[in-house]
């Protein structure tokens, strides 16, 4: 099992930055897919989950109306628009995987996830 994030930065305050997660050795489709984010110091963090179809959404208040989550079940990959950035953005981002019916909906706690990436750098600052 690998979930592998990519397009992490440096990017100005009020900047856009898209987060990508690829999966692999595991069925993409049968799996709620999320993102948490860990910044210096913090314990990490709920950001937002996607359902395994896709047409279902979380957020987490801190990002709501600034970042969207979705994926592609063809492409094994879920992604992570993130605009209107903050410096308390900053944080390494990490995607995971919760199997669908292991977890009540919507899964927002470390534990209810079963694979993890090892996540990707973020920082926003000028």
């Amino acid at each position: 099992v690998q979930l592998v994030e990519s397009g992490g930065g440096l990017v100005q305050p009020g900047g856009s930055l898209r987060l990508s997660c690829a999966a692999s050795g595991f069925t993409f489709s049968s799996y709620v897919m999320g993102w948490f984010r860990q910044a210096p110091g913090n314990e990490r963090e709920f950001i937002a989950v996607v359902s395994w179809g896709g047409a279902a959404t979380y957020y987490a208040d801190s990002v709501k109306g600034r970042f969207t989550i979705s994926r592609d079940n063809a492409k094994k990959t879920v992604y992570l628009q993130m605009n209107s950035l903050k410096p308390e953005d900053t944080a390494v981002y990490y995607c995971a995987a919760d199997r669908v019916g292991g977890s009540s909906w919507p899964p927002t706690k470390e534990v209810d996830m079963d694979y993890w990436g090892k996540g990707t750098l973020v920082t926003v600052s000028s």
